[in-house]
């Protein structure tokens, strides 16, 4: 399946270009043109809008068929169209001189517009172009992954992300289901944009779209067909515990008016160039309120979430040999389980053999020690308020609580390699969102259930 979003890419790109290229071929005299020449032909916007529009195209299509090196010159070029420091200068003067309030709000308004870099317009002009929209949010995913310590990237990457925040704001997306009867074409973006679980065959995504599954995604009118975030959801009754069971293509058809839970079991962001613009916790209370909607007998709304930082934690945590870490009786577990070795030792091997968990004595051993320890991680562990586990981190901000840890929740090798096997049961609680979300936003109060806070108390 991941075959697919390669082709998907290469053809959605051949006929964006086209569209460029056709645009472009209209402009005259730009062959021997600098780029920075080019870049103030669209400024200044000789020929009028339509001239400017293929002049845009043109820079577009020029940015596009260029390697990474390419790519870079182009930013730097653009990023070189800053505000200029004298006019700066004249307008802060005028600010500075300014005798009453009406001269002041004048001089004010001067002295924003001298500060505005012409590149904002030309990014601005991007959007008049065949996927113009699309086409920026793919040149700040570039330049985030390439600007490094360059203060004039970083500049036009800030400019960019202003930007990007206020055209793809909350009150612009569009919110649709995805069915196994939309077009070939989104189905096969929802496999390329999978990010938690992978999409493993046409059968494995059928059956995430069956009619006990939900999949909704947000959209921008602007960028129809390209999902911004999108989560798949599993109508069940009771919490689910493990994601194998919760995604067994063999598992039986369950009525969705028999159950009394949905399961948040996978959220999906699909342009890296959006990252820091927040669409997730918006997504999940559109979603809760059109479940509610269609299913009044739903009564819970829950995750079943990977926890990808805790093996890492865990590991440099055991490594560091903190004799406080394991209580006595944990201690003489391990040691009893694999007497050659200390007992951080013994539970780092234990999480580290394939299979642990499908081993009666092991799995004994370890599953008491690997949710304590887990439940500190989740609810103690981090910095200045902030959740260490970044899935935590975005949860507890969106007003849910860590509900329930499960044990072999993800026993695939990613579920092992990143979370020791565990999955964790977010709880969004409609009637208690908003005062979870200012706990933790205002004081990083970490809301957990009962069972969940006495295993995060420790032994001592």
């Amino acid at each position: 399946m991941s075959e697919a979003a390669p082709g998907l890419i290469d053809r959605a790109l051949s006929r964006i270009t086209a569209a460029w290229r056709d645009m472009a071929s209209s402009v005259v005299g730009q062959d021997d043109q600098s780029l920075e020449d080019q870049m103030w032909d669209c400024l200044n916007g000789r020929g009028g809008e339509v001239s400017a529009r293929n002049r845009a195209a043109r820079l577009a299509q020029e940015y596009q068929a260029a390697d990474d090196a390419g790519r870079l010159e182009f930013l730097r070029v653009l990023a070189g169209f800053d505000a200029d420091p004298e006019a700066v200068a004249t307008a802060y003067a005028g600010v500075q001189a300014a005798g009453d309030a009406m001269a002041r709000a004048s001089a004010t308004a001067a002295l924003r517009r001298a500060l505005e870099p012409p590149r904002v317009k030309l990014l601005t002009q991007f959007t008049s172009i065949p996927d113009g929209r699309k086409f920026l949010v793919d040149m700040r995913g570039f330049l985030m992954k390439t600007r490094r310590e360059d203060p004039l990237l970083g500049a036009l990457e800030s400019d960019l992300r202003g930007l990007l925040a206020a055209w793809f704001d909350i009150g612009f997306l569009e919110l649709h289901r995805i069915d196994w009867t939309s077009p070939a074409a989104l189905l096969e973006k929802l496999v390329a944009y999978e990010a938690v679980h992978a999409i493993k065959s046409w059968r494995d995504l059928k059956n995430r779209l069956d009619s006990d599954r939900r999949c909704y995604a947000f959209f921008h009118p602007r960028m129809p067909g390209e999902p911004l975030i999108f989560v798949e959801v599993a109508l069940v009754r009771g919490l689910a515990d493990s994601v194998q069971r919760l995604l067994d293509e063999d598992a039986p058809l369950q009525d969705p008016k028999l159950a009394d839970t949905a399961i948040f079991y996978s959220i999906s962001n699909c342009q890296p160039g959006l990252a820091g613009i927040s669409f997730g916790n918006f997504l999940i209370k559109r979603v809760v309120e059109e479940l509610s909607a269609e299913f009044r007998n739903l009564k819970t709304f829950a995750t079943l979430s990977p926890i990808p930082g805790f093996r890492r934690w865990l590991d440099q945590t055991l490594a560091a040999a903190d004799h406080t870490l394991l209580s006595p009786e944990e201690s003489a577990s391990l040691s009893s389980a694999l007497p050659a070795e200390t007992p951080a030792k013994s539970l780092a091997s234990i999480v580290a053999s394939r299979g642990w968990w499908d081993t009666p004595g092991l799995r004994k051993t370890a599953e008491p020690i690997l949710a304590r320890l887990c439940a500190r991680y989740l609810l103690t562990e981090g910095q200045k308020k902030r959740a260490r586990d970044p899935v935590a981190h975005f949860h507890l901000s969106n007003g849910a609580r860590v509900e329930r840890l499960n044990i072999a929740g993800d026993t695939s090798d990613k579920g092992a390699k990143e979370s020791a096997t565990l999955m964790v049961n977010y709880l969004y609680d409609l009637a208690k969102i908003d005062e979870w979300h200012e706990d933790y936003a205002g004081e990083g109060k970490r809301n957990a259930s009962t069972a969940v806070r006495k295993l995060a108390r420790g032994w001592g």
